[in-house]
């Protein structure tokens, strides 16, 4: 199993500037790289491989830019295999048929700086962790990485801050809990985070709503400042604290919903939603997106994968919304905007999104019956399903 550790890093002004140095040279071989792919197929018909280009970085070093020494060599030669996979993904888009996008130029201007290296990386104590080429950089680690260290990826946020993400793989893999087992059912929504067939309800946080004003007012104070001007730069940098402290309240909610599912079920069913066409839709658009229900899914599978929970997607077809869940009665004057609503045939009141989320632990009690579910990440093959599960069902 793999995974990733985050930690936020306080270095010093030297290592500072050796950072800022290495984004410039890794955005330098990337930016230089993809030109000499496009020249030589303008010329030959044919471009160079990753390898042909990553012996063309170490002979730049020695001619053209020997300033490429002073920074870690194996970040230089990942940025060759980022441009590899950048262009993996552009013909993979072309065969299947979505939006191209081929291979931009990378900007020194842009607000987000990275590089990745796979060397000399080690995390000593709770405050101190060690990379090439920096040394020992002080920060704060919240828990210590497990398995084997893969990669490091050191990043830097617009607000100014810098970050390490830690990768590693061979982390021990949890089994699966024994007796009975239930399946909870999760239901997402714009109006409440979270719906547990438990009966619990996460409220939704509406982090973009609370500091909408705010965030409207410092962005009309950066569009009265002149380009280029260190007014400008400062602001920008206080439009970025608002949109980051946005993202850290809705990430820490999910987190902790997330987090607590998870610990209190055996197995997880969610609905799979079509977020990217609800955002389409421009009365609900900003609201979709402020709920990040699609980042829900994402946690809570990569969790069930860590606590050794089954995991499974309810078709979005399902009529868990509109399904009674005491006698099975589908009401289809159950629309968008209806809160709760009384049953015709048994008369049971329900709340909609807990309806819906007992709906869908029925139905994935029963997918993960017949083995359609997954332990919790893509790729692992099939569903980890107790033998309790499947007789109970």
């Amino acid at each position: 199993m793999e995974r990733a550790y985050e930690y936020r890093i306080y270095p010093s002004a030297d290592q500072c500037a050796l950072i800022e140095r290495t984004f410039g040279c890794c955005r330098w071989v990337y930016n230089r790289c993809l030109e000499t792919k496009r020249e030589q197929y303008e010329k030959t018909g044919k471009s160079p491989t990753v390898y042909q280009l990553q012996k063309l970085v170490t002979a730049w070093k020695g001619e053209e830019a020997p300033w490429l020494s002073e920074v870690d060599s194996h970040a230089l030669q990942q940025a060759v295999v980022n441009l590899g996979r950048a262009f993996d993904g552009f013909f993979r888009r072309c065969k299947t048929g979505g939006k191209p996008g081929y291979p931009r130029f990378k900007s020194k201007r842009d607000s987000r700086q990275s590089y990745r290296t796979n060397w000399g990386i080690a995390v000593p104590d709770a405050g101190h962790i060690r990379l090439p080429k920096l040394g020992t950089v002080k920060a704060r680690v919240s828990r210590m990485p497990e398995g084997r260290v893969v990669n490091a990826t050191v990043k830097r946020t617009p607000t100014g801050k810098y970050f390490v993400t830690v990768c590693c793989t061979g982390c021990p893999a949890p089994d699966m809990p024994e007796g009975p087992v239930e399946v909870m059912g999760i239901d997402a929504g714009i109006r409440c985070l979270m719906a547990r067939s438990d009966g619990k309800a996460v409220a939704s946080p509406r982090s973009l709503a609370k500091s909408e004003k705010r965030l409207a007012r410092e962005q009309r104070r950066l569009s009265r400042k002149r380009k280029g001007s260190n007014r400008r730069s400062k602001q920008r940098v206080r439009v970025a604290r608002v949109h980051e402290k946005i993202a850290n309240q809705r990430k820490d909610a999910i987190h902790k919903a997330t987090t607590s599912a998870v610990r209190e079920s055996q197995a997880i069913a969610v609905e799979d939603l079509n977020v990217a066409g609800m955002e389409k839709s421009r009365h609900l658009a900003k609201a979709v997106s402020d709920a990040s229900m699609s980042e829900m899914a994402r946690q809570l599978e990569y969790k069930c994968a860590w606590y050794g929970r089954a995991f499974v997607k309810v078709g979005r077809f399902y009529p868990s919304s509109k399904t009674c869940s005491c006698c099975g009665y589908v009401n289809k004057n159950v629309v968008l905007g209806v809160e709760e609503w009384t049953c015709p045939a048994c008369g049971a009141r329900h709340d909609r999104d807990l309806n819906a989320a007992k709906n869908i632990a029925a139905e994935g009690a029963r997918l993960l019956a017949e083995g359609n579910g997954t332990a919790g990440l893509a790729g692992t093959g099939g569903a980890r399903v107790p033998r309790t599960l499947v007789e109970q069902a």
